[in-house]
């Protein structure tokens, strides 16, 4: 009698443990228990079959088994939207690609949900189902890699109201436990990440090549983002938001940025490595690609910590409240930047107030910018910290900064007066070419700058510091390079002016200050 062969049988029982997760599954049964194979559902991954529907049921039956992953092992899986539901994790292995089908009836996309009319936001922010992969008023939910979502046939924008097109890779909205890890988004559309209305929420090692804004994080609590880089040439890279998105107002809060690198190369060049800058395609500022809270700021900021952040070839930092919110107690730390389009750091409260009627203005205070170091920045605006009348931004400490700009302005800019664009939409670039080249400051109250140094490139007439209606300003340890017949300093209407130990100012205390350059 012929004896058993133990290894056969063990390795018969490896084959069938692992059944779910090989090319071959077709041949058995769809699993009750996790992982999900998409392709036990009909899903071809073969590229040019339209996936949507094997999808879904995947993850209906996960789901109704109590939940698990949902597997899609190497392959193209063309398809419309995917439906997140509780307790389910979307797991993209290497070499496997969801791909955003062409718009069409077939692919399965869904509609904009109907009847959400809040008129105090773009179209975009308001609605979610029109995405690659959406949730709703879930929980425990997880998209994770490191394959890749390519957004490939969404639209970067809305014509109008009645533009129905799908336009997000991934939309989430009120939300909770959400992790979103390892994974890699091409060609997003208007968002690679859309998140309203989200707590506990991880966003770690994700790559994004992207058309238009990378991620999103608006009116969120408990964030982490972690270890990404996002190149988004055409618009923000990593931006928090606090829109009226809900049909109320809700703060971003409790979040920590770091790790990351935002940048502008042109689309597709960061992911396959060629890093290519066209920039004779860009103007006023551009390319984008940058940290930013705002513009839409209803709900406000409060308790955000970014630090451990590389910047290169985009815009630079960007702490708006412009729609009556708060933005308050933000630390950024440990930051560098190459290369910035326009003002390395720009800090505004500003009274657009694009919100209810009877919205007072908002409040900008308590924020620490240190260790940064930002090479060849654009000549035409510098560091912009900018309140308007009657609201200054408060209890402001910047130190350890040292800016290399490119230099170049004429004593004649140096001279130029410069609007207050208090209801505009805020930009640097809208200030136009501003009269100093290091820092133009204005109302603003309790202003602390320690270890500060500017500089340029190319020789430049214009004064490293402009302060205007600033009161309580403290400067220790700056240095600024100048040219032979420029000031150091312009005051205008300043109160409590100290500097002390600086180049090459001498100290100085003055109580109250109407014009005087140093």
């Amino acid at each position: 009698m012929k004896k058993h062969n133990p290894v056969t049988g063990i390795l018969f029982t490896l084959l069938f443990f692992f059944y779910g997760l090989t090319a071959y599954a077709g041949a058995f049964p769809a699993p009750e228990t996790s992982p999900y194979n998409v392709k036990l559902y009909g899903v071809k991954g073969d590229g040019k079959t339209i996936d949507t529907k094997g999808i879904n049921k995947a993850i209906e039956v996960a789901a109704a088994a109590g939940g698990g992953t949902v597997y899609f092992p190497a392959g193209n899986y063309l398809c419309g939207s995917i439906h997140l539901q509780n307790n389910i994790s979307l797991y993209i292995d290497q070499g496997a690609t969801i791909v955003a089908a062409p718009i069409a009836d077939e692919s399965g996309y869904d509609l904009p949900e109907d009847k959400i009319d809040n008129k105090y936001q773009d179209f975009g922010h308001r609605h979610w189902h029109n995405s690659l992969i959406w949730g709703e008023n879930l929980h425990d939910i997880s998209i994770l890699g490191p394959g890749t979502l390519w957004g490939k046939d969404l639209v970067r924008s809305n014509k109008g109201e009645d533009d129905k097109r799908p336009n997000k890779t991934i939309s989430l909205y009120l939300c909770r436990n959400v992790i979103i890890k390892d994974i890699s988004i091409l060609h997003g559309g208007w968002f690679g990440i859309l998140a309203t209305g989200i707590d506990n929420f991880t966003i770690d090692n994700v790559k994004m090549d992207t058309n238009r804004d990378g991620m999103d994080i608006d009116c969120c609590r408990n964030v982490r983002i972690s270890n990404c880089s996002v190149n988004s040439p055409y618009d923000d890279g990593i931006c928090l938001k606090s829109t009226f998105g809900l049909g109320f107002a809700r703060a971003t809060e409790n979040v920590t940025i770091t790790n990351c690198q935002v940048s502008g190369y042109d689309e597709g060049s960061f992911l396959d490595g060629t890093f290519k800058r066209n920039e004779k395609k860009y103007s006023d500022g551009n390319p984008t690609g940058r940290i930013k809270m705002g513009t839409e700021s209803n709900g406000g900021f409060k308790n955000v910590t970014i630090s451990n952040c590389v910047f290169d070839y985009c815009r630079g930092l960007a702490l708006e409240t412009v729609d009556g919110a708060l933005l308050e107690d933000v630390t950024i730390t440990n930051i560098t930047m190459r290369d910035i389009v326009n003002a390395p750091i720009f800090v505004r409260l500003g009274a657009r107030m694009r919100g209810p009627e009877g919205t007072p203005v908002g409040v900008l205070r308590r924020v620490i910018i240190s260790n940064v170091v930002c090479y060849n920045a654009d000549n035409k605006h510098g560091a912009i910290i900018s309140g308007i009348p009657g609201h200054d931004i408060e209890d402001l400490w910047l130190s350890n900064i040292r800016i290399y700009y490119k230099g170049g302005g004429t004593k004649e800019q140096s001279t130029r007066e410069v609007p207050g664009l208090e209801k505009e939409y805020p930009e640097p670039y809208r200030f136009g070419t501003m009269p100093s080249y290091g820092f133009f400051i204005r109302n603003v109250k309790d202003l602390k700058m320690n270890d500060v140094e500017v500089s340029y490139i190319d020789e430049d007439l214009r004064p490293a510091f402009i302060l205007d209606h600033v009161t309580g300003a403290d400067f220790q340890h700056i240095k600024a390079q100048k040219a032979a017949n420029a000031p150091a300093f312009v005051l205008n209407e300043v109160k409590d002016f100290n500097i002390y130990n600086s180049f090459p100012v001498a100290n100085t205390r003055m109580a109250d200050v109407n014009k005087k350059e140093l």
